[in-house]
């Protein structure tokens, strides 16, 4: 797709990501294998696309690097608007600064973002002709959302609570801080591994310092480039995070010329409506300056929504607001989910409701009633969390009630009895019903009055005589269907139906005569369309803290995490095995906290449902992607796949140009670098550094007919001197139990039919199995 009247690249339609930067004030593409990796100095355009049930959903970032120029930045925007009419205004706009992007920037990454000193604007591309002659210290932050920055390689960057990772090329050095949580430490690990499956084609080894006292080997390389550390090392820095409260302070800004000049009006506050957002203007929402959005109406003028950014960052300035603060731009008719969560209610042409009916304006679908068949929830997990289904109805069900503080069973025939005894049914009983199908139909019963009554429901009022099925002028015709079968089960006695406005004498008397009740027309809301959203709790700062996980999966429920899952309908607080016990007993309260300060004034009644790891019901599951039963049984552990590793022993050779010493590490001890040299070799260190890598790797043939004993300096051997070799025939310094760590790629690939990667996230017991199979056990 191109565009006549601009100098816009060729855009693939296509789903994923597609990411450029601004090189010479044009868009360049940039390689796949450097998504993730953006340049300090320049600006970058992110073009997302993913499969919506509409159809699809397109999101338009530009990225600012917080030393790239005036000028990059202006062309960057201009390119976004080039883009957005290029793609006929579907897309939803970001304006994203370095380090303060948005969760659904974040969420593209999943590995995490790497910050890369220098850039065009800077007049330096730091290109590496050797991806191996890299030495630089990386600042890992964010539990759910990693971003790593280059930082001085110095001691002085390192705090108590934090991830860090030593870069040298062939060896990656991960430092835990004391303070770092099992969530910190697995998603550090996950970018070095990206890094050294990425950028180093996964020849690069890693190793992990979680205590610094168990690994003096790694630690002895760390304080060789780093110097002697002096001092304390610093506390924790706390993220700088916008509380629900913060949050919750919505307001929305009519934004029109008048008199040539432009008007930025305030409207309204929480909780909004959608009928306050006209077509023929623009509209400014300020999410208590946490996020900044711009809505433009179909038919507001092209003037008007080329300068929607513009107006963004002026309203910004005018508030005073950081200038990272993130903006999103989207059209009338596009607008993101994050938006419209944002109103009371939101609603949309032939918006689908239950299972698959449409509603359109003016008109009710007649849907032939068909019963449900249960086994769909095991086909589909989603369609059994969407009728809150909270198993498969197998088993038996077993009733208690609360009396006097004890737990006394219900008898299935004895209804809500109190101690057995059955109470007498009234002569005149009004239930309210309300659902449009078989899953989702509640009766509920209310004060026999006509106060109780609802325009927008139908009502059984039974008497000794008769049932009466009232029928508001707001229910619709599946809610009367609904009704129908309910009266069935509520009464045996004759049915009579009545329209709201033509009920009998009779029907007022029994209600104890007239009186007026509710009966405004409610809107439909936007249940079955919102979607659902996963938050990671947090209070222990004083403040009620939640972060956003977009596109969210399995694996971001971590253990020793609280989450929240709120599907509108339902609050769900998932409690993780290894949460502390502060989060679990605060679980509740930041749920109705939630709920308390959601922008929409949402109903405090909403139920709240606390799901435990491991225990988790359909309607909580079927929100998940493939969600795996056995993950928290079969799943591996940061232990686990810190072990996957290998051992310390298992890093290749580290050569060192230091007074000649050689840090092989066979050799590498406390008691090798000390004495009195120690001191001008590690100044003499800091100015110069080189560590010596092979790039050649084995691939399984000999030269001679005698397999050689020596590793090609990368710790790898040919497959015949570890095959079926006893300890004693091994070569030294191999590790025993760990034989396939010394193999080539492509002998491992070769001998276990899959990489190492591969074979390192089989669990414990099938790695042995296959060890003892192909002789290296």
């Amino acid at each position: 797709m191109t565009d006549g009247d601009t100098n816009l690249p060729t855009i693939e339609r296509k789903l994923g990501l597609q990411i450029w930067v601004i090189e010479n004030m044009k868009m360049v593409p940039v390689p796949e294998k450097a998504y993730g990796t953006f340049f300090e100095g320049d600006c970058y355009i992110v073009l997302h696309t993913k499969r919506t049930s509409r159809g699809s959903a397109v999101d338009l970032h530009y990225w600012i690097g917080k030393d790239s120029s005036q000028d990059e930045q202006g062309a960057a925007a201009m390119y976004v608007t080039q883009l957005d009419n290029a793609l006929r205004g579907n897309p939803v706009q970001h304006r994203e600064v370095q380090g303060h992007e948005s969760e659904t920037f974040q969420s593209y990454f999943r590995n995490g973002i790497i910050y890369k000193k220098g850039g065009v604007a800077s007049g330096f591309r730091h290109v590496e002709t050797n991806m191996y002659n890299i030495k630089r210290l990386l600042h890992v932050k964010g539990k759910k959302h990693v971003s790593a920055t280059e930082v001085a390689l110095s001691w002085d960057s390192f705090n108590k609570g934090d991830v860090f990772l030593l870069d040298l090329g062939k060896v990656l050095i991960q430092w835990n801080g004391p303070n770092c949580s099992i969530a910190e430490k697995s998603r550090g690990l996950a970018l070095a591994r990206s890094i050294r499956d990425s950028e180093r084609g996964g020849r690069a080894q890693i190793g992990i310092i979680d205590n610094e006292k168990d690994s003096p080997d790694l630690m002895q390389i760390m304080k060789m480039v780093l110097g002697e550390r002096r001092g304390e090392l610093r506390e924790a820095i706390p993220d700088a995070k916008a509380d629900e409260l913060q949050k919750a302070n919505v307001r929305l800004y009519h934004v029109y010329e008048k008199d040539n000049d432009l008007v930025v009006q305030e409207i309204a506050t929480r909780p909004l409506t959608q009928d306050l957002l006209q077509h023929e203007d623009c509209y400014i929402l300020d999410q208590g300056g946490f996020k900044i959005y711009v809505w433009r109406g179909k038919a507001s003028s092209l003037e008007e929504k080329k300068a929607a950014f513009t107006r963004a960052v002026g309203f910004i300035q005018a508030k005073g607001y950081p200038s990272s603060t993130n903006i999103e731009v989207m059209n009338d008719g596009a607008e993101s989910a994050m938006f419209k969560q944002l109103f009371q209610r939101w609603t949309e042409k032939d918006e689908t409701q239950g299972l698959g009916k449409i509603y359109t304006t003016g008109k009710i679908a007649k849907v032939e009633q068909v019963k449900f068949d249960t086994t769909q929830l095991h086909a589909r997990p989603e369609l059994a969390a969407e009728q809150r289904m909270v198993d498969d109805a197998s088993g038996e069900i077993e009733v208690w009630r609360i009396e006097d503080l004890k737990m006394q069973p219900v008898n299935p025939r004895g209804g809500t009895s109190r101690g057995q005894k059955t109470t007498p049914e009234p002569a005149i009983r009004l239930f309210q019903v309300r659902g449009t199908d078989e899953m989702n139909t509640k009766a509920t019963e209310v004060p026999a009055r006509a106060s109780s009554l609802n325009s927008n429901d139908v009502f059984l009022l039974t008497t000794s005589q008769v049932c009466y099925l009232w029928c508001g002028k707001g229910c619709s015709g599946d809610e009367r269907e609904m009704a129908k079968m309910v009266a069935d089960i509520v009464s045996r006695r004759d049915k009579h139906t009545i329209s709201e406005g033509q009920e009998p004498a009779e029907f007022w008397e029994a209600l104890g005569g007239k009186a007026p009740y509710a009966s405004e027309k409610r809107f439909q809301e936007q249940v079955a369309h919102y979607q659902p959203r996963l938050f990671e709790c947090s209070n222990q700062t004083g403040r009620f803290i939640m972060t956003e996980v977009v596109g969210f999966c399995q694996e971001d429920l971590d253990e020793d995490d609280v989450m929240l899952l709120d599907t509108w309908e339902e609050i769900f607080l998932w409690i993780g095995k290894a949460s502390n016990t502060y989060e679990k007993n605060e679980a509740i309260a930041s749920a109705k906290e939630y709920l308390k300060t959601h922008p929409a004034g949402r109903d405090l009644a909403t139920p709240i449902i606390l799901v435990k790891q491991g225990y988790e019901p359909l309607n909580f599951t079927g929100w998940f992607n493939a969600w795996d039963p056995y993950k928290w049984s079969d799943g591996k552990s940061y232990e686990e796949m810190k072990n996957s590793l290998g051992d310390v022993s298992a890093i290749s050779e580290i050569k060192v140009d230091l007074n000649n010493i050689s840090l092989n590490k066979r050799t590498l001890s406390m008691t090798s670098l000390s004495g009195p040299s120690m001191t001008s070799a590690s100044t003499e260190y800091k100015s110069h550094f080189n560590h010596n890598v092979s790039n050649s790797y084995s691939n399984g043939s000999k030269t001679s007919n005698s397999p050689s004993l020596v590793p090609n300096g990368e710790g790898i051997y040919s497959r015949e001197v570890l095959m079926n070799k006893t300890v004693d025939e091994l070569p030294e310094g191999v590790d025993p139990t760990k034989k396939e760590c010394y193999l080539s790629d492509a002998d491992f690939h070769d001998i276990f039919g899959k990489s190492k990667e591969e074979f390192y996230q089989m669990p414990k017991w099938k790695q042995q199995n296959e060890k003892k199979q192909c002789g290296l056990f």
